[in-house]
């Protein structure tokens, strides 16, 4: 039940990701909103780790494993997803480009990894794909985006797999509030310099911008990133990728409500390909497991 509810609560704070920059960066440089969305949070999360001692003891090497997945599962993610809403991708068409990444992961994990994905599990995740792909066509020719800004959502997938292969490669097992503060921090520092030499870095005196900071520091970075390193040493990295699928279709629901992105009888039917896809997938890794727990 624990995984079941962090599952789902993961899904709706990663869409958030795509939601909230859809709102907070119209009148406001994307850049601008990362820096404050991480650089208070780093600061909160290294007094949490020192009050809590969470950190000694972890040798120096570890940190640096756990700064080079930061550097590309969080500050390379987030500032490519960032420009590509700035730029005017949709968000569910942000969303499709990367929930291209269970695919492209679960090619990867046996050459990389040594992991199986069993046959049942590649039929949902092409099950998954087919569904995202109907729940965002629609969107697809709807946004005046200009034809190079959908290489910044590509760039986004591409930086959060290898951060994700990553972590799954390295032996470092770090708890999930140092791994978080660690990438956050790395995030926040890069952040500070790019935003420091753009001239990004003076943040608007209005309430809404502190609003929307606020929101992503809590729901996409918190809860969503920590949820993410979480469920992946839980549930696997086959299971956790599937679940990515459920992204795309719960950014395009809240987009058509809170952004009128369209909607129509075509993307429930992406809904219900999707679910099923994951199912099966889950399905597929839960045997894979007890096969697993049967030969030891």
């Amino acid at each position: 039940m624990v995984t079941v509810t962090s599952s789902a609560v993961f899904v709706v704070t990663w869409s958030s990701g795509f939601i909230i920059p859809a709102f907070a960066t119209v009148d406001v440089s994307p850049l601008t909103l990362l820096v404050w969305r991480f650089v208070p949070l780093a600061a909160t999360l290294l007094v949490l780790v020192h009050l809590t001692g969470a950190g000694e003891g972890i040798p120096a090497r570890e940190v640096r494993v756990q700064s080079a997945i930061g550097v590309f599962a969080q500050f390379g993610y987030c500032l490519a997803v960032y420009a590509a809403v700035a730029a005017g991708v949709a968000t569910g068409t942000v969303a499709l480009i990367d929930a291209i990444q269970p695919l492209v992961v679960a090619v990867l994990v046996g050459p990389v990894l040594g992991l199986r994905v069993r046959g049942a599990q590649w039929i949902g995740l092409g099950i998954g794909a087919v569904g995202v792909l109907l729940v965002v066509r629609s969107q697809l020719g709807d946004t005046g985006a200009p034809p190079w800004a959908y290489a910044f959502p590509a760039l986004a997938m591409v930086a959060l797999i290898i951060g994700t292969l990553l972590q799954r490669r390295t032996t470092v097992r770090t708890g999930v509030l140092v791994t978080l503060t660690v990438h956050v921090s790395v995030t926040a520092v890069l952040l500070l310099v790019l935003a420091a030499v753009t001239g990004s870095l003076v943040p608007p005196a209005s309430w809404p911008f502190r609003i929307a900071v606020a929101l992503t520091a809590v729901f996409p970075t918190l809860a969503a990133y920590g949820l993410y390193w979480w469920l992946l040493r839980r549930i696997g990295i086959t299971a956790l990728q599937a679940l990515l699928f459920l992204i795309a279709p719960t950014t395009s629901l809240a987009g058509s409500v809170l952004l009128g992105e369209p909607m129509t009888p075509v993307t429930v039917g992406g809904f219900a390909l999707c679910a099923a896809g994951v199912a099966l997938v889950l399905v597929g890794d839960a045997r894979s497991r007890r096969e697993d727990a049967r030969a030891e």
